[in-house]
């Protein structure tokens, strides 16, 4: 069963820089897809950013292009997040997914097979 696991969330200030981790168990990640997606409170699930597994190709939303890193470890089967330069906007609960597949122009949630629990950012101004 997969079991994706987030953490690193936490209560920063504007301007700082914050690195989630995503923890992935379960199956061999090899040919799939996974991705960031946040969720503030009053709005929809949207995408963040998103790396193929394999390849490293990624893609990120225009939102945060340029201050977000998204990266893998295969030998941890991790997949990180690394913000800099946070914002208030940037307030959400982050969630880590995956989907089977090797593109990263596919970015809508309802396209992900798992997700995570979720990790908090508050960026406070």
């Amino acid at each position: 069963q997969v079991q994706l696991v987030e953490s690193g969330g936490g209560l920063v200030q504007t301007g700082v820089s914050l690195k989630l981790s995503c923890a992935a168990s379960g199956r061999t990640f090899s040919s799939y897809v996974m991705g960031w997606f946040r969720q503030a409170p009053g709005k929809e699930r949207e995408f963040v950013s998103i790396i193929n597994w394999s390849s490293g190709s990624t893609n990120y939303a225009n939102s945060v292009k340029g201050r977000f890193t998204i990266s893998r470890d295969n030998a941890k089967n991790t997949v990180y997040l690394q913000m800099n330069s946070l914002k208030p906007e940037d307030t959400a609960v982050y969630y880590c997914a995956a989907r089977a597949g090797v593109g990263v122009y596919l970015t809508v949630p309802t396209a992900m097979e798992y997700w995570g629990k979720g990790t908090l950012v508050t960026v406070s101004s």
